[in-house]
């Protein structure tokens, strides 16, 4: 027999069932499927834009930016002949004028072609100082490249080629997984 709840009845329910539930789930923004697409569209582009470019030098900021950087250098070398050179790059965030270190000397990519990789364009901070280490060294070509744009941007810096542009709220997050098992990214509050 089918009965109504009442509405206390049924904020009851909804309390004891659904809100504990939805408290432990995520509101996932990119799945791993959507990732590796963007990933292999980005890859593309980086094809695109350095045809003539014997060798490109993938430099990802660490943690999450360098473990894209990856990403992107195994679907670059999937596509073309393009030879890839990897580079991490350690910024401190919480003190970005402090020198920003490479785990390739300046001379390993001067005159290259080189793309600066991050996980997520939040205020542009990282960013901006990642181009400013590299700026010091000629370059060939430099272009930079994103999962997530937030924006966000309180300097004046862009993403070459983004995976997803999202406009969210001053206060919501996007957080980034990238692991061997799992990879997403989801908007947390």
């Amino acid at each position: 027999m089918i009965t109504a709840l009442t509405v206390m009845e049924t904020n009851r329910w909804l309390t004891n069932n659904y809100l504990p539930i939805k408290q432990h789930m995520k509101n996932i923004i990119l799945t791993q499927q959507e990732i590796q697409h963007k990933t292999r569209r980005i890859a593309y582009q980086i094809y695109e834009t350095f045809p003539d470019e014997t060798e490109v030098v993938i430099a990802g900021i660490a943690a999450n930016g360098y473990l894209f950087a990856k990403i992107i250098a195994a679907e670059l070398e999937k596509i073309s002949d393009i030879k890839v050179t990897l580079c991490e790059v350690k910024i401190n965030k919480e003190q970005p004028l402090s020198p920003v270190h490479t785990s390739l000397p300046p001379e390993a990519y001067a005159n290259k072609a080189l793309v600066l990789a991050d996980d997520v364009l939040n205020s542009g901070t990282t960013l901006i100082y990642g181009v400013k280490h590299f700026l010091d060294v000629p370059l060939k070509k430099f272009k930079t490249a994103v999962l997530v744009d937030r924006n966000h941007k309180q300097y004046p810096v862009k993403a070459d080629f983004k995976g997803l542009s999202l406009s969210t709220s001053l206060r919501e997050r996007v957080q980034v997984v990238l692991t061997d098992s799992e990879q997403y990214a989801y908007l947390e509050d």
